[in-house]
């Protein structure tokens, strides 16, 4: 499987951004798809998952009622909605791909390359 991300950009805080992470291959339906993120001089942190089975997302603490985790398997395709945003939210964000729904990125079996969001205080 190969994971393109895409949607990063520059915006103010309180603004919105929509990632997409598009992905190669028949077999996209079948696995779980995660968001994570990495500031500069910090860990890669989980951001939000979604299952391949019943499309449950999950969210890490600091996207809870912010971030939408979707996908659309007709378009081979997942999107994060992202809200509210802050300038803590800065980071390049990587697409993952994995077998099942994890918080852990070692897990995850495919990565994209990233794209950077920048939100401006």
């Amino acid at each position: 499987v190969q994971l393109q991300a895409s949607g990063g950009g520059l915006v103010q805080a309180g603004g919105s951004l929509s990632l997409s992470c598009a992905a190669s291959g028949r077999t996209f339906s079948s696995y779980a798809m995660g968001w994570f993120r990495q500031a500069p001089g910090k860990e890669r942190e989980f951001v939000a998952a979604i299952s391949w089975s019943d499309d449950s997302p999950y969210y890490g603490d600091s996207a809870k009622g912010r971030f939408t985790i979707a996908r659309d398997n007709a378009k081979n395709t997942v999107y994060l909605q992202m809200n509210s945003l802050k300038p803590e939210d800065t980071a390049v964000y990587y697409c993952a791909a994995g077998g099942q729904v994890s918080t852990i990125a070692m897990e995850y079996d495919y990565w994209g390359q990233g794209t950077l969001v920048t939100v401006s205080s």
